[in-house]
């Protein structure tokens, strides 16, 4: 008996033993479950998914799981939460993503107010905004109806006033017109009167000496240049001739003594968001300013996209009209998917080249002659593609559907089916 009772004992011990590590394991796993889980384990986790979802999507979703020190088990919700979304956003093959993005711009863009104009942040300058800057963007306008210009310092003059009022001054224009309280000209002696204003001259870091140097570099052979007084210059141009007369006049208010062409006015503000100074200019000139020191070549940015097609290339042009219809439409509060708009930049930027979208540019330039006819001056392209022998291959939407063909290359209509028929005459 006693043994008996020995061999229970040992099997109660055992069970215990058995049931304790059980607890102590189920412990360890509940601690691991509920602790964040680390780098190394979330990329293993999000990696899985690497045939499915962009790379930076992918990023993006690591750094939100370590920064919200997430579990195994809200990782994996998580990620199968964005998987399931971004599925559904995928769009189906076929699809008429031209005319949708199309119509998702076109139709908030009539809900714009009339309201073109809103102050860049100061009661200086007014910039276009509503339907007018829709339309300059998309017919790529050489020049904007209201440059502008947002210029950035580096990190030792941004949070300098002086520094960045020195910059300032450099980069605005400064023309005789501004720097005078009167130009008078003389019929009698054929000349300028100057009289500048000392005030001005000091505002705008400019000399006697500086306006005197500009002018003999105009005044000609038969010109000369008299100072009477500490303010007041004498130009006698030389010219008996009333019309060329007038134009030396034009010439010499508009003569430039320092600062950057196209850049009218200049104002310091400060950036709260940023904490730190900046420059907005009235005009732009992307090329000169981006070559003044202390300004921060990665940040400036101006609102004419030709210049910035010339300085940084098409693919900055890209952005940059993406950015200007997003910012416009946002103006609004308009709420347009930024995947149309992107559809749009990239149509007038797929050349290497930024072309309107109207008859001169994507739309005019259509490989189909109906498509091309079916836009604008319908006769002179049938005509044209009839003089030169052109086919059309019937390969787009509009000239299927102006002819009238069955199935147009749509949605179901763009799959191509093979079918193999399981017939046998001799079973028959």
């Amino acid at each position: 008996m006693p043994r008996k009772k020995a061999k229970k004992t040992t099997r109660s011990k055992k069970r215990a033993s058995r049931r304790k590590k059980k607890t102590v394991k189920a412990v360890k796993e509940e601690k691991r479950i509920s602790r964040g889980i680390s780098y190394e384990e979330a990329f293993a986790l999000v990696e899985r998914y690497s045939y499915i979802l962009p790379q930076n999507l992918r990023e993006e979703l690591i750094s939100k799981i370590i920064e919200n020190e997430m579990n195994l088990e809200e990782a994996t919700e998580l990620l199968n939460e964005v998987v399931r979304r971004y599925q559904n956003s995928l769009v189906d093959p076929g699809e008429a993503v031209g005319m949708v993005a199309a119509q998702s711009v076109g139709e908030p863009s009539t809900q714009m107010t009339l309201r073109t104009f809103h102050f860049a942040g100061v009661r200086e300058f007014n910039v276009t905004l509503g339907l007018p800057r829709l339309i300059e963007i998309v017919d790529a306008r050489r020049v904007p109806s209201t440059p502008i210009m947002h210029i950035y310092l580096e990190d030792d003059v941004k949070n300098d006033k002086d520094k960045v009022l020195d910059i300032a001054r450099k980069i605005e224009l400064t023309t005789v017109e501004n720097i005078a309280k009167d130009v008078t000209l003389d019929y009698l002696e054929s000349s300028i009167i100057i009289d500048l204003d000392p005030e001005m001259l000091e505002n705008r870091g400019v000399t006697v000496e500086d306006v005197l140097k500009m002018l003999n570099r105009i005044k000609g052979k038969k010109g000369r240049i008299e100072r009477q007084g500490d303010y007041t210059i004498v130009f006698y141009t030389g010219i008996d001739d009333i019309s060329r007369l007038r134009r030396m006049f034009d010439r010499v208010l508009g003569l430039r003594l320092k600062g950057i062409k196209g850049i009218n006015h200049t104002i310091i503000r400060y950036d709260e968001e940023n904490k730190e100074y900046m420059i907005i200019a009235e005009g732009s000139n992307l090329a000169a300013v981006l070559q003044v020191e202390g300004v921060d070549i990665r940040r400036t940015r101006t609102n004419n996209i030709s210049e910035i097609l010339e300085v940084l290339g098409i693919e900055a042009t890209r952005t940059a009209i993406i950015e200007e219809m997003s910012n416009v439409l946002s103006e609004q509060g308009l709420d347009v998917d930024i995947r149309h708009i992107m559809l749009i930049a990239d149509a007038m930027t797929l050349t290497g080249r930024l072309r309107q979208v109207g008859r001169h540019g994507v739309a005019g330039e259509k490989a189909s002659v109906l498509a091309r006819a079916a836009f604008e001056v319908t006769v002179k392209h049938l005509t044209d593609a009839a003089m030169r022998g052109e086919v059309d291959d019937l390969r787009g939407v509009t000239e299927n559907v102006i002819i009238g063909s069955r199935p147009i290359p749509l949605g179901t209509g763009i799959v191509k089916l093979l079918m193999k028929y399981g017939f046998n005459p001799k079973e028959q």
